[in-house]
């Protein structure tokens, strides 16, 4: 049974440079390769979904440039409902500065341009659109005014919110405790007061903040898997051993393919490690949803 997962999220324009290895503050280093293509936490957490076998609607904006028709053009080809996809008149669109080192690694700078466009009166409109069995996929690369606004409206229509803080904003307290999960890395989780140093501290973590920061809270452990917890469980998922040759986009990989399960019913245990797999299979191939796997 498909049903509709809503993405109210970002789209960008990947720049992406392999290089040997990171350049120290002030150095420049050559890059060994270059490639270019769609990205933006929205975008790629879409298509990961629609791979997954979701029906997907992704709301977002991209510029009035041809990088925003390119991008759009693509998230179609990916099997995206990209109506609600709108060009913003004199804005570039959003682009991703990604540098990949020799190990898989990654640092990114984002440069958030028509994203920014995205306004709460975007989420009013999608308000008919939403009621009990709907889930809203949102991330940390929107507007902090849409987020708070989209949390709202999926509790006043029984909505489903799950919500990727990545990278972290200054949402307000309640549009946390509506995350039905909150998915962060253990970066993001240390901005919001979580630490561990293993899996199990990590699991004790999330077991303790579900209910109070969040309705349940997901933190992810890159090739260590991740953990999870609700109210009344937990429990830590194990990664597969796999030969990683790039991280990018594997994160979205997990988001994308969590989204999907959970809008399937699938319960937050079982999605996770539909997840976890999802994105150790992504890190075994070069690009970003080029290297999503299709169910």
């Amino acid at each position: 049974m498909k049903r509709t997962l809503l993405v109210v999220g970002s789209v960008n324009v990947d720049a992406v440079s392999g290089v040997e290895r990171f350049p120290a503050p002030g150095e420049t280093v050559l890059a060994s390769s270059y490639r270019q293509g769609l990205g933006g936490k929205g975008a790629n957490q879409a298509v990961a979904a629609a791979l997954d076998g979701a029906r997907v609607e992704l709301v977002a904006r991209t510029g009035d440039d041809a990088g925003g028709a390119a991008v759009r053009t693509e998230l179609a080809g990916w099997g995206v409902d990209v109506t609600d996809v709108a060009a913003v008149p004199g804005v570039p669109t959003g682009i991703a500065q990604i540098l990949v080192d020799a190990r898989g690694e990654n640092m990114i700078a984002v440069s958030s341009g028509a994203n920014d466009a995205l306004d709460a009166a975007a989420v009013d409109a999608l308000a008919d659109r939403l009621g009990p069995g709907t889930t809203v996929l949102s991330q940390g690369e929107v507007p902090v005014e849409v987020l708070d606004r989209l949390a709202e409206v999926c509790r006043d229509r029984g909505a489903r919110f799950v919500l990727n803080l990545a990278p972290p904003r200054d949402v307000a307290p309640r549009t946390l405790r509506t995350a039905d999960p909150l998915v962060v890395n253990e970066h993001e989780a240390r901005t919001l007061g979580l630490d561990g140093a293993d899996p199990e501290d990590w699991r004790l973590a999330c077991a303790a903040a579900a209910g109070r920061l969040a309705e349940a809270v997901v933190v992810t452990l890159g090739a260590r898997g991740a953990v999870a917890a609700t109210c009344t469980s937990s429990a830590y998922v194990a990664a597969p051993v796999v030969d990683a040759v790039d991280a990018t986009g594997a994160g979205d990989a997990f988001v994308g393919v969590l989204a999907s399960r959970l809008a399937v019913g699938v319960d937050l245990g079982g999605a996770v490690q539909s997840a976890v797999a999802a994105a150790s299979q992504a890190v075994t191939r070069h690009g970003t949803v080029e290297s999503y796997p299709r169910r």
